[in-house]
């Protein structure tokens, strides 16, 4: 199911991407068919995930937990806690000492994990449906409940 979060991701990100070889003394263009997200694309993507957190809870000095991420997953995921000013907690098994009142996981990892963090299942169903329907703009101070001081 998250591949479907994936496709939608990079739908544009199929470009064809000119890379010069070196071959013998000749130099030859080797055209390779990228399927990976560009950095706008990732920014969008941790957007998104980053207001999804913020709905469940997480904020500036929220302890965020992920759990089983692949690795582009954890890594757009780790983006979007730092966007809403959040600290992550990687863990195999979350615990409560660890603070975290939220988490983001899989659906394959959720069953090991405790119930006491409100859980973000990126391969869900209702997950899915509010990844595409979320805003991708830049997350605002307003979003976050931030008070700028007059300097």
């Amino acid at each position: 199911m998250f591949e479907l979060i994936r496709s939608a991701v990079v739908a544009d990100a199929r470009r064809p991407l000119s890379i010069p070889v070196p071959c013998s003394n000749v130099r030859r263009l080797v055209v390779a068919e990228v399927d990976a997200p560009d950095y706008d694309e990732l920014d969008r993507w941790s957007n998104r995930i980053a207001r999804m957190l913020l709905r469940l809870g997480g904020g500036p000095g929220v302890v965020v937990a992920t759990a089983g991420l692949p690795r582009l997953e954890r890594a757009v995921t780790r983006w979007a806690i730092a966007k809403i000013g959040a600290t992550v907690v990687q863990s195999t098994c979350v615990e409560p000492r660890h603070g975290a009142g939220v988490g983001v996981t899989i659906r394959a990892r959720r069953s090991e994990l405790t119930d006491q963090v409100r859980w973000l299942v990126l391969d869900d169903r209702s997950t899915l449906a509010g990844y595409l329907t979320g805003s991708d703009a830049p997350i605002t101070d307003d979003e976050l409940g931030v008070v700028r001081r007059a300097g």
